[in-house]
Order: structure tokens, then sequence, then C-alpha cells
């Protein structure tokens, strides 16, 4: 589905835990890259769909997930940084 472009410096890797699994993403892409690089797909479930990024950049709020205990954080709008604790939801988004 992706593929990273050719001569492009990879960044380190930072290990990130999703859904009481640990990761390991290149540090600094968003998250949103780093749930698909890994194959965490669907990013959610609502209303018996599966949900995946779709826009990447902030419009379409498909990749909603949970960050640090944080509800409804959209992972394309934010960056990799070690120890961060993912989990993806199941059902509507949360007030």
């Amino acid at each position: 589905m992706f593929k990273r472009i050719d001569g492009v410096a990879r960044r380190p890797k930072a290990r990130i835990t999703v859904d009481e699994r640990p990761v390991y993403a290149e540090e600094g892409t968003t998250l949103a890259i780093a749930l698909l690089e890994v194959g965490c797909i669907p990013t959610r479930h609502h209303q018996d769909e599966a949900r995946a990024p779709y826009c990447l950049m902030g419009a379409c709020f498909e990749c909603l997930v949970h960050v640090d205990g944080a509800s409804n954080v959209q992972s394309c709008q934010i960056k990799v940084r070690a120890g961060m604790v993912v989990r993806r939801p199941n059902g509507p988004r949360e007030a």
C-alpha cells in the first residue's frame, strides 16, 4: 500500500505500545503512517465497520485513536515519540 521513497534517510526507531503490544516505528513520522506501516489496520471500528486513515491531513477524522489517555486524537496530526501508549477505539467517537 505505502512505500518509502528511495534515498530518503531513515530516522531512529522508537518503541511505542499499541493495544498493549510493543511496536517499533520511525520517530518523528506521523502516528497514522506508523500504524499503517506496522499493519495496525483498522485504526478503529464504528457501527461494525472498520475505519482507517484516509486523507492523512486532518480533514476526515477516520484515524482517531487514544494516545496517552487522551481520546479522539487524530493520528495523522501527531508525531511518533518513544513511549507513546496508543489504543485503537471500538465504537463511536467519545466526548
